[in-house]
């Protein structure tokens, strides 16, 4: 009698094997059908709580894009408006009675301007106006006053403020309206000119005294908020990244790489940051003790940068990779999560001071990891993989603080430890046997007999035989 026992072995694989998965696909024919309709639908369920836990994070990102956005504007808006006021009292004491719109118009130009190009906006806006009052004067000279005129007048102040400036902006706009009200409001009144220079040169001064003096922003925290998003991004991708390769799809790592390929409006945000703080540090006396601190996160800033473009390309090669059916060792995602968390941990130390410690210590670990996977054996989009993390977690090194043969070495000390826990090295002995005296004799021995057979048999006279 035979008794059949538990078969204990390795199930081949699916595509190694079709008759297993033929007997397989039988078998799932042969199932119920309730168990069919809830498998699909836990799945849907599944997707479905996935797809709400989406559009919360989503939310909650908008909401907070909101608040920013609220607050930024309640602080422009005060800005301007106490800058008008000082504008428009200062305007009258100085320049005596009189309509001067145009001081607090360009107090409020000054400052309703992109953040970190009020200074600019400023010399513009006054060049502007001295360009268009030049042309103004000069061709209504020549050619006298009329309809005609006026359009040849407002047309050149522009061609040449174009030609100045080499793009639109303040210069042009200011250049073509002061053409206008010389060419059509100076015939009946005079003296149009001076009270336009000095009300734009009381005007831009009051923007600027209000941005640096008044009510200064804090550069940090503006910095702080660009870079929030970006900083989010990489935690989450990288996240996501990870999980798609551990589940090895294929889908879930696309739609990494679209993700990140739709952060340049939050990268130019950034720079749009750090040109408005870059201004405040330089301008604002109450903030000048920031200005190390912003170098240091203006440094900072451009590694990150960086380290998107490198988890882009993870994207891509783990995309590539998956495609393929390359083997995927477990130490590369396993990488991808403590890159991640690297991240996050370093806006967590940069924000209050500390030393990165704990980042430098998560990107050992993932240098580490990234070396056991390229010893573990990996293809040719998994030596990229390989190859990107390491990139990235030197950049990361870099964004810390640390110099570029600094961080390569950290980066190369750590790969070369994962790799060294893999495939041990051989080594050899640090120190050698004194060898005994019988071992000593014995090598002479056989030094001798080996002189021996190559000179030849000795002849009577004790001369090698020829």
């Amino acid at each position: 009698m035979i008794q059949v026992g538990p078969v204990v072995g390795v199930m081949p694989d699916r595509r190694d094997c079709p008759a297993v998965a033929g007997v397989s696909a039988a078998m799932a024919d042969d199932r119920p059908s309730a168990d069919r309709a809830r498998s699909r639908f836990d799945e849907a369920a599944e997707r479905s709580g996935q797809a709400v836990q989406r559009a919360r994070h989503r939310g909650g990102q908008a909401g907070r894009i909101r608040a920013r956005q609220w607050e930024v504007t309640l602080v422009i808006s005060i800005q301007a408006g106490l800058a008008a006021a000082i504008a428009a009292l200062l305007a009258q004491k100085l320049l005596g009675q009189g309509s001067h719109v145009f001081a607090p118009a360009a107090a409020v130009g000054t400052i309703a301007t992109a953040i970190g190009q009020r200074a600019r906006r400023t010399f513009e806006l006054l060049g502007g106006v001295a360009l268009g009052i030049i042309i103004g004067d000069t061709l209504r000279f020549l050619l006298g006053n009329g309809p005609w005129q006026t359009g040849v007048v407002v047309a050149l102040a522009i061609a040449v403020a174009l030609l100045v400036a080499g793009r639109g902006g303040p210069l042009v706009g200011q250049a073509g309206g002061t053409a206008v009200l010389i060419a059509t409001l100076a015939p009946m009144e005079r003296g149009l000119e001076l009270p336009r220079i000095f009300d734009a040169l009381v005007g831009g001064a009051v923007g600027l005294v209000v941005v640096a003096l008044l009510l200064p922003v804090n550069p940090m925290r503006v910095l702080d908020r660009a870079a929030a998003p970006i900083f989010a991004v990489l935690c989450e991708q990288l996240a996501e990244l990870a999980q798609g390769l551990r589940d090895r799809d294929g889908d879930r790592t696309l739609r990494v790489l679209d993700r990140l390929r739709g952060t340049e409006d939050d990268v130019s945000r950034l720079h749009d940051a750090l040109s408005g703080a870059e201004e405040v540090v330089t301008l604002a006396p109450v903030r000048w003790h920031r200005r190390e601190q912003y170098h240091r996160y203006a440094r900072s800033a451009d590694h990150l940068e960086r380290l998107l473009l490198d988890t882009r390309a993870l994207a891509r090669w783990s995309s590539t990779a998956l495609q393929y059916d390359e083997p995927i060792p477990p130490q590369l995602p396993d990488a991808m999560t403590r890159l991640g968390q690297a991240v996050a941990e370093m806006r967590t130390e940069c924000r209050v001071g500390d030393d990165p410690r704990r980042t430098l210590r998560l990107i050992e670990e993932c240098a580490e990891l990234a070396g056991q996977a390229a010893a573990s054996g990996v293809k040719s989009f998994g030596e990229s993989l390989v190859t990107g993390l390491r990139t990235a977690a030197s950049d990361l090194l870099r964004a810390c603080g640390c110099e570029l043969d600094d961080a390569n070495r950290i980066v190369r000390r750590a790969a070369g430890v994962g790799e060294a826990a893999v495939h041990p090295l051989v080594r050899r002995q640090l120190h050698r046997v004194r060898p005994t005296r019988a071992l000593r004799a014995r090598r002479r021995a056989h030094l001798a007999a080996r002189m021996r057979m190559a000179n030849g048999p000795a002849s009577p006279q004790g001369r090698p035989a020829r």
